[in-house]
């Protein structure tokens, strides 16, 4: 029988706002987890109000709560807390970003939660995590970048500190919480218990610095906002052709090799200077300038083909535009998909990035309006009636 998806079966009660958490539950969704997006009564979340906007519906907030159930509920009510506390009975995860300590003032923290449900995973992403002399400060996506060291590192020498183009913070922190639920789903399914899942976007984002951590803990050297250059290899590193800037990646010293001969340059690769990939990074600055040499005389296209045909790492600097026509990106791998919204009309939005062979990822339901699920979520899982749902609609609970 052809399950729905590979996370069919795995309910998520997704309280989550903005960015961070609404990406990992749209990556669990989109793999089939019944995924029911729990907003404010009367308001909704944040970023339904946040653009771009199609007939008035955020685009924002439908690319990433595609394939979600959505309902309300006021968690401060008496009856909300209640119904939220019989819904977690029924369900596998947990996912909030409230700031440390909400949710426990509110009497729904994973200790009150694992005594009705002790295979409950709860899984919280905040800017700063659960425990530490940070815990209580609030933290975006730009704080993330700011006190990990990202944009430190992150522009061209001499410039500013600049953030990443996209909200690589909250990203990365989605992807970490993600991969830290489906760990603690596996743990359930040998010890029968749940647990918590604390993820930071400070720490996702150091987490992600890889090399250029290990610079200064090893050399005790400072990195320095060094442009496209990469530190550990080269070339590696976007290049002037006579049209525009290129990207080569010769990542080892076999695909230096072949640029070498290629750029009519073999004596290069015996070379002292640059015979060795530690060689060519102490001299990037001589390695740069023979490779614009060659670079200057062809245009972007010319020279991707050339470097391609040969197995050398090469590509052109895309915008947005140019990747939503790609044959390979938005055609063969499905990266932007269209759907039809019942109040945005059809829309073009971001495709599912993970690819499985047997329970393929897809998009299935558009965003939700705001409690449209109520009734369904209600009657489904805890068997209430229309009338006992529309009395909690009259009292402020949903």
């Amino acid at each position: 029988m052809q399950r729905l998806g590979a996370l069919e079966g795995i309910t998520v009660l997704d309280l989550t706002r903005v960015l961070a958490g609404p990406f990992a539950s749209m990556m669990m969704a989109d793999m089939g987890a019944n995924v029911i997006k729990i907003e404010e009564a009367g308001k909704g979340a944040d970023c339904r109000q946040m653009g771009p906007f199609k007939n008035g519906e955020s685009a924002y907030y439908m690319n990433l709560n595609r394939n979600k159930k959505g309902m309300t509920l006021n968690l401060k009510a008496p009856k909300g807390k209640q119904i939220f506390k019989d819904l977690v009975k029924k369900a596998d995860v947990v996912l909030e970003n409230y700031r440390p300590g909400t949710m426990a003032k509110l009497g729904l923290g994973y200790d009150v939660l694992k005594e009705i449900n002790p295979g409950i995973i709860y899984a919280a992403v905040s800017g700063f995590g659960q425990y530490g002399p940070y815990t209580k400060r609030p933290g975006y996506d730009i704080i993330s970048q700011a006190m990990s060291g990202l944009m430190s590192t992150t522009g061209w020498p001499g410039g500013d500190p600049t953030r990443s183009g996209t909200a690589m913070g909250d990203v990365l922190g989605g992807l970490s919480v993600t991969i830290g639920v489906l760990a603690a789903i596996y743990n359930r399914s040998h010890t029968g218990l749940g647990q918590v899942v604390d993820v930071a976007l400070v720490d996702s984002a150091v987490a992600s610095l890889e090399i250029i951590n290990m610079i200064y803990l090893v050399e005790n050297r400072l990195p320095q906002r060094i442009g496209n250059r990469y530190e550990s290899v080269y070339p590696y590193d976007s290049f002037q052709a006579k049209d525009d800037l290129v990207i080569i990646g010769a990542g080892n010293d076999k695909l230096f090799g072949l640029f070498a001969k290629h750029i009519g340059k073999p004596e290069l690769v015996d070379h002292p200077d640059y015979a060795k990939t530690r060689d060519r990074v102490k001299n990037h600055a001589a390695v740069k300038q023979f490779v614009e040499e060659w670079t200057k005389t062809k245009t972007v296209a010319e020279i991707v083909d050339e470097l391609l045909a040969i197995g050398v790492p090469a590509a052109p600097i895309y915008n947005i535009a140019q990747v939503a026509a790609d044959p390979h990106i938005a055609g063969a791998r499905e990266m932007f998909v269209d759907i039809v919204h019942p109040k945005a009309g059809p829309i073009k939005i971001t495709g599912p990035h993970i690819k499985l062979s047997d329970t393929k990822p897809s998009i299935r339901t558009p965003s939700p309006a705001l409690g449209e699920h109520n009734e369904e979520v209600l009657s489904s899982m805890l068997g209430m009636t229309k009338d006992e749902i529309e009395a909690l609609k009259q009292e402020g609970v949903l």
